[in-house]
């Protein structure tokens, strides 16, 4: 490989990496995992209210963590809606 195109290949790689990282920076969610999201939602709403707000069956039939989590995993606009509540609540 020669010098010139060394050296450009390390830049982008520098490039990627500062861009991730200033998004990562602006992601009040980086670092939280969905988990601790959810269990914080139930402990702050319950299920009744949860179910309430996010009319979705895993809330409202028989809720448990274990099977919200594998739903919220599968279910991105689920997740997003999830994602939302939970900000608003530390808003």
């Amino acid at each position: 490989m020669s010098v010139t195109l060394r050296r450009l290949t390390q830049h982008l790689k520098l490039v990627t990496q500062t861009a991730y990282t200033m998004t990562q920076k602006n992601n009040p969610l980086h670092g939280i995992t969905l988990e601790k999201v959810l269990v914080e939602l139930v402990e702050h709403y319950g299920w009744n209210e949860l179910g309430a707000r996010i009319n979705i069956r895993c809330f409202n039939d028989d809720p448990s963590i274990k099977s919200s989590l594998k739903f919220l995993r599968k279910t991105e606009w689920a997740r997003t809606k999830v994602e939302s509540l939970y900000l608003d609540m530390h808003r």
